[in-house]
């Protein structure tokens, strides 16, 4: 405090010399516990066999559908030429296919193998290889449709040259059957492999980085995951069904089983792919979801640990990088507090940066220990300082914790208390007196322990004023200082000093007796001269709380 009494609580604009380093938390990591129940090897197996799997199922469907539905319109013959086609596309494509499909999945083999054996990698090779399991799904579909398009003349051709009198809808409808098949197959196998992808690729290659930030990959976007939806579970099952009807049915109990058996295998194909783009959808959206309910619980650390490389990658990434400065600034925010009290803060940063104030009443109250610098004389200055602490702790407890209080600074073996400057609290007056008696008993236990460890008890001074102070920050453009300023700021100071003349541990003047609210166990003392104040002040104390004059040094 200066010669004027005024409070000065140093800050460089907003104390931003003052943000702590926090280590990153990484928004993507690699995933430990997968890595212990899966190997590299089993992931690519995986990767590789569930598009198969979804082709078998859609080719199994097309083999049912199109030997069912044209029977009506071959002969025995050519039945038996269809069967025989469709034998040799599945023991010729499939193969092929497979291969093809192989020769991709085995690109990740290498890399793989020196990421599990932490060998270093060339930053181009991963990043290529990177974009290859990005890409992976667009390289299934290439594969996939070249499989399913080769279908339609390996099957169509040999029925034409069998027979001159083939009816001319069978290639039209084995065509569109084909068609609408490796349209629901291939759909299911992008949407598997894309899932599988990001469980069992992801975590091995992309540690450090979002797969969303690799140049040069093409995921299927969020709309375009709907349009092949709606491809997929609406327009290919109503084609079908619709293309019954360009076929004459002879048997009536025929009309009714083949289209039930068509629309419930088409539902059940719906179902699948609904369940896969839930999927997609479902699990960074819980995940943002929970990680948001954690952050408004206040768990800043939270981080979404999920790798996408669609636009639920950005997203992902600006939450954690959001997290990471929420914790950033609310670490500010407590060590700021620490250094000038959490309700000062709290008012430094709500208010408009710059200069000036605001003019409000509040209590003043100061502290300070009787004969603190005489009694330190001699002793060890790690105890002094222990002992110091132990008590500024204590009484920082009482104003803030128990009384609404704000310590504003700390002088030396005392501090400077403001009561009213934060929240609107009419009894400013009460809560100061309350915060006055209540150190007052607070300083007798600690006296009690002091006395157990063979230290000298203290004894503390207590003065208290309440009146018009300017409360805010003033000094230049390039350095700030929290502060009160005002008559009531120094006629606190001078009535602590007070204490020591009158003998009392806690003083208040009649300005803060007036505005008292409730009751309180006071008695008044005799006008006291005041130094800088022309009339003298009379001051009100605590009955039975008499301390012997003590001089400070």
């Amino acid at each position: 405090m200066d010669g004027d009494g005024h409070c000065n609580l140093s800050i460089a604009g907003k104390l931003r010399f003052l943000t702590p380093h926090i280590p990153e938390t990484p928004a993507v990591g690699f995933n430990e516990k997968m890595q212990r129940s899966i190997t590299y090897r089993q992931a690519l197996l995986l990767v590789a066999i569930i598009p198969i799997v979804a082709q078998v199922v859609g080719s199994a469907f097309n083999i049912f559908y199109n030997v069912a539905h044209v029977r009506p319109l071959i002969s025995d013959a050519q039945q038996a030429t269809l069967l025989s086609s469709i034998m040799w596309v599945n023991c010729l494509v499939y193969p092929a296919a497979t291969i093809a499909w192989g020769s991709v999945v085995g690109r990740f083999q290498s890399i793989l193998s020196q990421r599990e054996r932490g060998l270093p990698i060339p930053s181009d090779k991963l990043e290529s290889i990177q974009r290859l399991a990005i890409n992976l799904p667009w390289w299934m579909i290439l594969i996939g449709s070249l499989a399913w398009l080769s279908c339609i003349p390996m099957i169509v051709v040999p029925l034409k040259l069998a027979d001159s009198g083939l009816d001319a809808r069978v290639p039209i409808l084995l065509t569109v059957s084909i068609v609408v098949s490796a349209q629901i197959a291939l759909t299911h196998a992008f949407f598997a492999l894309e899932l599988a992808s990001h469980k069992f690729l992801f975590p091995l290659l992309f540690v450090e980085i979002q797969p969303s930030s690799i140049r040069g990959a093409y995921p299927l976007t969020l709309r375009g995951r709907g349009i092949a939806w709606s491809l997929s579970a609406v327009f290919c099952p109503i084609v079908s069904i619709l293309l019954l009807f360009y076929v004459p049915q002879p048997e009536a109990q025929r009309e009714l089983t083949f289209p039930i058996a068509v629309g419930c295998i088409a539902m059940l194909f719906g179902l699948a792919s609904a369940w896969l783009v839930g999927r997609l959808y479902g699990t960074p959206i819980r995940k943002l979801k929970q990680a948001a309910q954690a952050v408004a619980r206040g768990e800043l650390d939270t981080q979404v640990r999920l790798l996408r490389a669609d636009e639920f990658g950005p997203l992902i990434e600006e939450f954690n990088q959001m997290t990471r400065g929420l914790q950033e600034k609310e670490s500010l925010r407590r060590m700021f507090g620490l250094h000038v009290g959490r309700q000062a803060a709290e008012q430094i940063l709500a208010s408009v940066p710059g200069l000036g104030g605001v003019a409000r009443e509040i209590t003043v109250m100061f502290v300070d220990i009787r004969g603190f610098t005489a009694s330190s004389e001699g002793r060890d200055p790690t105890e002094v300082v222990a002992v110091l602490n132990e008590f500024l702790t204590a009484m920082v407890d009482v104003v803030e914790t128990q009384h609404h209080g704000m310590v504003n600074k700390y002088l030396g073996d005392g501090f400077m208390a403001l009561f009213g400057v934060g929240a609107d609290r009419p009894q400013h007056a009460d809560d100061a007196v309350d915060a006055g008696v209540s150190m007052i008993d607070r300083l007798g236990k600690l006296n009690a322990a002091f006395e157990s460890r063979q230290m000298p008890p203290l004894q503390i001074g207590i003065g208290i004023h309440s009146g018009n102070a300017l409360v805010g920050s003033i000094g230049s453009n390039q350095r700030l200082e929290f502060t009160a300023i005002g008559d009531a700021v120094n006629i606190a100071s001078r009535i602590e000093s007070l204490t020591k003349t009158v003998g009392t541990p806690m003083l208040l003047t009649a300005a803060t007796h007036r505005q008292l609210q409730h009751p309180h166990d006071l008695q008044p003392h005799a006008p006291q001269p005041v130094k800088g104040i022309r009339d003298p002040i009379v001051t009100y104390g605590l009955r039975d709380k008499i301390a012997s004059p003590v001089t400070d040094s």
